[in-house]
């Protein structure tokens, strides 16, 4: 009989029993809710109420994503969590010359405070909770929906929601960094310190590893890699003067679901105990909050085919099931034509159906952690612990996770994974349905939802009227302000929601925050 593997590259026998769970198992489970908080950061978990259901939306203008976002509340979902297209991603507005051809392709334009009005008219921001997918600019999408919320008479202090602003991982994964990793680091914490006294509630980070996975991580190199990033987060917050128990309560994280649903359970298990450990022990966060590994899930897109693409939904409904085994806090499930195009309206309803059949028609949510226990669960948690400790410890003989990204010790490591990957692939060991087995001679005709390609123009034409209505002057002292604190040590949020207030766009911001503080570009070696 051959042996499997796991994704993480260890051995899975045939059978476990007793004499595979190591010694003092009680106390690296502990109870739900408590330390070290294996069996996920609340007591009732989904017994009370089940996980938040997100749908990841927008494309084209934010008239046509308002229109999305409304349909997907009518439908049921919880929580909204906004796509933003690349040129928003990397701060430049929908005019530069940079952003010709991207222009609401992959996700929303939003470059001024009057997009922003227009992307939540008629949506409550006391009643929604909104994950926003946005890292380098981050903090000014936060500071315009904040400005949004003020306009509808709710109070910071009632907003809750999540920011991804995850920049370390865009180094090693996704590339729409802007800044180089200090000033980066320094918006971070300038991040967690307005958050800590203007919106209490927010979500400053989810620390990033699907990214990583997509791209091809296995689960232990997922994991490692964003609980590495999440300690340089807590150092820099701490150099900055912040005291731990102040802002790790906000931290969450952001992983990947795949379809190998047990290792994926145990991932997320021995994740939230690695990060329980190293707030407690190497930070010393004292708030038990501060060591509770909160963290959103989506299933795994990267594994979505365009062969047979209804093949996807048992896909990503096996993933959500994995996610909600693995004790997420909110899910998102990928439409099934996604590997295609953005998806259409009748995907992303069943994307949202497969998250309610989850939660009300199976027996999910009945108890906490049904796996707790089992032979095989608890050795395979113990073993993407180790190598996933293994891994933190790789990243820190750098010196630093900073280092170990500009040395380009996470990216090469997954992309050596990936290449393995794929030759599996195209060598049909690993294998994919539709793809390399069980494949059809004619594919039936699928019609994908197309952005149109006179939003780019209409787009322009909005800035050049926002542009020639404002006060010009205002705007001009407002973007000064900003340039001093960028070049001082004041919080740059500040004056950055005069500026948006003002009407400055996102990325008159951003080209102010270029001046003072330079691009990155990655070294050759990369």
């Amino acid at each position: 009989m051959s042996v499997r593997h796991s994704e993480s590259g260890f051995p899975i026998a045939p059978v476990y029993g007793p004499d595979d769970v190591a010694p003092g198992l009680g106390e690296r489970l502990g109870a739900p809710g408590e330390y070290p908080y294996t069996r996920g950061p609340y007591p009732t978990m989904y017994t009370a109420r089940p996980w938040t259901m997100r749908q990841y939306a927008g494309f084209g203008t934010a008239t046509e994503s308002n229109r999305r976002y409304h349909q997907l509340l009518e439908a049921g979902t919880m929580g909204l969590s906004v796509a933003f297209d690349l040129p928003t991603q990397m701060g430049y507005d929908s005019d530069a010359p940079l952003a010709h051809g991207e222009v609401g392709k992959v996700g929303v334009a939003i470059d001024s405070l009057a997009d922003m009005r227009t992307l939540f008219d008629g949506i409550p921001l006391d009643k929604v909770s909104t994950s926003m997918t946005i890292n380098a600019p981050a903090s000014l999408l936060l500071l315009l929906y904040q400005l949004v919320a003020e306009e509808q008479g709710v109070a910071s202090s009632a907003l809750t929601g999540t920011i991804q602003n995850d920049i370390l991982k865009e180094y090693i994964a996704r590339g729409t960094y802007i800044f180089p990793p200090a000033p980066s680091l320094r918006l971070v914490s300038d991040t967690f310190a307005y958050c800590r006294d203007e919106i209490p509630k927010w979500n400053t980070i989810s620390i990033s590893g699907y990214h990583m996975a997509e791209a091809g991580a296995t689960p232990a190199q997922e994991i490692a890699f964003t609980l590495a990033n999440g300690m340089e987060y807590v150092r820099a917050a701490i150099e900055s003067g912040l005291d731990v128990d102040e802002f790790a309560p906000r931290l969450s994280f952001f992983f990947v679901a795949r379809t190998t649903l047990l290792e994926e359970i145990a991932k997320f298990r021995a994740a939230r105990r690695i990060w329980a450990r190293v707030m407690r022990d190497e930070f010393g966060a004292r708030n038990p909050k501060s060591h509770m590994l909160r963290f959103h899930t989506q299933t795994a897109g990267v594994q979505l085919t365009a062969q047979q693409p209804e093949v996807n939904l048992i896909r990503v409904a096996v993933q959500g099931l994995g996610a909600a085994l693995g004790g997420t806090q909110s899910l998102h499930t990928n439409g099934y034509d996604e590997a295609i195009a953005l998806p259409t309206e009748k995907a992303a309803r069943l994307a949202l159906r497969t998250q309610q059949v989850l939660a009300y028609e199976t027996d999910v949510t009945a108890t906490v952690d049904p796996f707790a226990g089992s032979y095989f669960m608890e050795a395979m948690t113990d073993e993407v612990e180790a190598a996933a400790q293994d891994l933190i410890a790789r990243v820190f003989d750098f010196g630093s996770s900073v280092a170990a990204i500009e040395a380009g010790f996470q990216k090469g490591e997954i992309e050596n994974t990936a290449y393995a990957t794929a030759k599996e692939i195209d060598s049909g060991e690993r294998v994919v349905v539709g793809v390399n087995r069980f494949t059809v001679d004619v594919e039936e005709p699928y019609e994908p939802l197309r952005v149109d390609p006179a939003i780019e123009a209409a787009q322009r034409e909005r800035l050049a009227r926002l542009r020639a209505e404002r006060d010009g002057d205002e705007v001009r002292r407002a973007l000064d302000a900003v340039r001093a604190a960028a070049a001082g040590t004041d919080n740059v949020l500040y004056p950055a929601k005069r500026a948006l207030a003002a009407l400055a766009t996102v990325g008159e911001v951003c080209d102010t925050l270029r001046e003072v503080w330079g691009s990155y570009r990655p070294p050759e070696s990369f």
